[in-house]
């Protein structure tokens, strides 16, 4: 399942949790149950938002020295154009 950071405005604190994609949470109260974390002083229907986060780039380079594919068009000199 892939893992999602969400945020809550009224705390100020950032949760992480694994999800299907098709879930959606929306409220602190049910943040916290999927985490398994405390209320604590913040209503269970305190809004959060989850963050955009970066995705990791698996290849199947066969490098173990982390360079990457050299550009198929030939056009840049750093490899894997758009990254």
């Amino acid at each position: 399942m892939p893992t999602y950071d969400y945020f809550c405005e009224a705390n100020g604190r950032k949760v992480e949790v694994s999800h299907k994609m098709n879930e959606q949470i929306s409220t602190w109260g049910e943040l916290c149950e999927r985490s398994r974390s405390e209320l604590g002083d913040t209503p269970a229907a305190s809004p959060v938002k989850r963050l955009i986060s970066g995705a990791a780039i698996i290849g199947s380079s066969g490098s173990s020295k982390g360079e990457l594919p050299p550009c198929a068009s030939g056009g840049c000199a750093g490899g894997m154009c758009g990254f």
